[in-house]
């Protein structure tokens, strides 16, 4: 074995300059691991993969100096990586996952998001650049430097490296079937470290090449005849024929019904919360994946949880979608309307929208930009509203009587939350995070736009027939959320769960349901609420108005959130498996087949 060890690491093959740009190299795999397992969790340490695999990356990424003696050429390749580890890192502070192989060619979306980007840096990050300045400070005050030669010592090393590697991965049948394996509850977040960023890729790469099998088929429907049967309410309860639809950009639910130093946060959305005819969930949780608003529109419209990697609406936008849209043009001849501050070609929206049917589609040309919001200084919320009545006033979209799905997307919410001075209504004096208070001012401020537009609403001859939802797209707070929680100013007013609101004003039922359901859950709820029991596609999720509903739910990175204590274990993988399912139906069209 001695042998074995001195013919692979020769002390002529590690020469100074080489252990400082490999041990540069090793310590950003685990120091980008550290980090990302910080914010899931630390069970990846405990697997041989990750120390194994970080070498291999390391002396792959070694070939520049190990091979031909390019200083400055693996300095540049260092660089890179440091961008590259940097980025993923800022990625899944916010959607809890590594970039998917596909979102690289979306760069240019991020001209919409350069301050919510610049909001995802952490001083950490600088390790990682700083790195590498000390690995070239030291190569250049090295003054013999070994002159260029074929090392075949670091081949065969890099090749033993990788029997290794390959070597682990055949006992668990091949890297597809181990990295598979930790897609569920307990190692969803552990690919990516133990298998680097350049494994992730790959194993992204491998699902695009998946086909559709009978044994694909067969996992599909069990599940689905093992999903409880949808049951439509009683034929007393009145039906509506209009559906209003508010999105508001990471609204969570904690900023309702609360008070802050004299502040009614939400006055509007918490005199709708008192109404007779309000149906209200406090507790749904985000299952909002790597298309994040986008996302939203897939679980509330069309009953389906995201994919697991990547967006929907950029690989798969002309898939076939059973959604609320369709089902009311079938049954009420509805016409489906959507309006958006964002251009068309945000999450490719304007494909998502045709996908989903949806009529008129109102974009940011269709807006006179007259308040402008944000780090991206894009139409503010008041604006918005106050357009959009200005709009219905004259009859432009959804005439009176005209049964309708009419979707709002609102766009301040968005982080970094930054709102101008002359647009707050109400201050904080009190020693409080500065992003807890950028977020309670922009909460306050876009339940003042509400108010207008549901104002107006109330006016119409058609409101007796609609039924208006408002909730929040996805949580906001991210990554933020924990420091937060623990402030002294935030530990007993912000919530340490990602939960957005529901709430259903003019509701045939009325009522506050205070268990945990997930967004998926919405599609079948308004299916219920709808009268639109006829309509073939129930979605993933249960109506929270089947008394027999389980009060749980299970969110993108498999975490389990509710009373979970007397669930059984079949009823929660279920559940859990419901992320696979859906994933499969959109990968392969279902649906359409």
């Amino acid at each position: 074995m001695k042998s074995l060890v001195n013919s692979l690491f020769p002390k002529k093959l590690w020469t100074r300059p080489t252990i400082v740009f490999g041990g540069g190299l090793f310590f950003k795999f685990i120091l980008f691991n550290i980090i990302w397992c910080m914010q899931t969790t630390f069970t990846s340490f405990s697997f041989p993969e990750l120390y194994l695999n970080a070498a291999l990356a390391t002396l792959v990424l070694l070939v520049p100096y190990a091979c031909f003696r390019k200083g400055w050429l693996q300095c540049v390749v260092m660089f890179l990586l440091d961008g590259l580890l940097t980025a993923n890192l800022m990625y899944s502070r916010t959607y809890y996952s590594a970039i998917p192989l596909d979102s690289y060619g979306l760069a240019g979306n991020l001209s919409d998001f350069t301050a919510s980007v610049y909001d995802s840096l952490r001083w950490t990050d600088l390790l990682f650049p700083l790195s590498t300045l000390a690995c070239l400070y030291l190569y250049i005050t090295e003054k013999n430097k070994p002159k260029p030669t074929i090392k075949w010592h670091y081949l065969a090393t890099t090749g033993f490296v990788l029997l290794l590697s390959v070597g682990l991965n055949t006992i668990k049948g091949g890297y597809k079937a181990a990295y598979d394996s930790l897609q569920n509850a307990n190692y969803h977040t552990c690919g990516v470290p133990m298998y680097t960023l350049f494994g992730h890729l790959y194993y992204n790469a491998l699902q695009a090449k998946d086909i559709y099998t009978p044994q694909i088929e067969e996992t599909i429907r069990t599940w689905q005849a093992e999903q409880p049967a949808y049951k439509p309410l009683p034929d007393s309860i009145p039906a509506r024929t209009n559906l209003v639809v508010i999105l508001c950009e990471s609204l969570e639910s904690w900023v309702l019904e609360r008070n802050v130093e004299g502040h009614e946060i939400t006055p509007c959305l918490n005199s709708l919360l008192k109404e007779p005819t309000t149906l209200f969930a406090p507790k749904v949780l985000t299952q909002v994946a790597g298309g994040r608003s986008i996302d939203c529109q897939l679980l509330l419209n069309a009953g389906m949880l995201p994919i697991k990697s990547g967006s929907y609406s950029m690989k798969y936008p002309t898939n076939t979608f059973f959604t609320l849209t369709q089902a009311m043009k079938e049954k009420y001849g509805a016409r489906g309307y959507l309006l958006t501050v964002d251009k068309q070609i945000v999450w490719n929206q304007g494909a998502v929208a045709k996908a989903f049917g949806i009529d008129t589609l109102l974009t940011k040309p269709c807006w006179i930009l007259d308040e402008k919001v944000g780090s991206r200084k894009k139409l503010g919320d008041e604006s918005f509203f106050r357009q959009c009545v200005e709009k219905l006033k004259k009859g432009e979209i959804w005439k009176e009587n005209e049964p309708v799905y009419f979707q709002c997307v609102t766009y301040s919410g968005h982080n970094p939350f930054i709102l101008p001075e002359e647009s707050r209504r109400i201050t904080f004096k009190g020693d409080y995070p500065q992003r807890m208070k950028d977020y309670m001012c922009m909460a306050n401020y876009t339940d003042h736009a509400i108010k207008q537009f549901i104002d107006y609403l109330k006016t119409r001859s058609d409101y007796s027939r609609t039924l208006i939802v408002i909730t929040g797209d996805h949580e906001g707070l991210a990554a933020d959320r924990i420091p937060l929680c623990h402030s002294d100013g935030g530990k007993d007013i912000v919530s340490d769960k990602p939960f957005t609101p529901l709430i259903i004003v003019n509701s045939p039922i009325g009522m506050r349901y205070e268990k945990v359901m997930g967004q998926v859950d919405m599609y079948t709820t308004l299916l219920n609420l709808m009268k639109l029991d006829g309509y073939p596609w129930k979605g993933i999720g249960q109506s929270i108005l089947d008394p027999d509903k389980a009060p749980f739910a299970i969110g993108p990175q498999m975490n389990a959130e509710g009373d979970i204590r007397h669930i059984p274990a079949k009823e929660k993988e279920h559940a859990e498996k419901a992320h696979t399912i859906s994933d499969m139906m959109i990968r392969y069209n279902y649906l359409a087949r």
